[in-house]
């Protein structure tokens, strides 16, 4: 199959937006350190460099991987599909459904074009099938 089909490029969105969602959170984090007073600058740093790296790291997986229909992508944004839904779940049961459902929702719509036919022949051709 040649091009990019709807699966795809749906998965690649999902996983772009939560790679530009990180990485707003990232400098949402790096910026409140540097203005203002944290109670541990130590895991303050951390937090804003996690942030930043795991959204780059998305950002790449999602333009770098998908849609250049490299099938190393699709492994880790399987990988992050599959760990949003227990943080999903734990912000479910913390009170906080307004972000947990969506969450699920997201990921759920992520894994399952992650994994869908039309995703697994364009990232892996023939070998698919099993004509390899």
């Amino acid at each position: 199959m040649n091009g990019r089909p709807l699966t795809l490029l749906i998965a690649a969105a999902v996983v772009a937006l939560e790679g530009l969602i990180a990485l707003g959170l990232g400098v949402f984090v790096a910026v409140e350190t540097v203005t203002g007073t944290p109670a541990d600058m130590t895991t303050a740093v951390a937090e804003a460099v996690f942030g930043l790296l795991i959204g780059a790291g998305l950002l790449w997986v999602a333009g770098g991987g998908l849609l250049r229909l490299e099938r190393w992508g699709r492994s880790p944004a399987v990988l992050t599909q599959i760990f949003m839904l227990p943080v999903a779940g734990t912000l479910i049961t913390s009170n906080q459904p307004q972000l947990g459902i969506p969450l699920i929702v997201v990921a759920l719509a992520g894994l399952v074009t992650l994994l869908m036919p039309p995703t697994t022949e364009a990232l892996y051709g023939d070998e698919a099938s099993g004509n390899a």
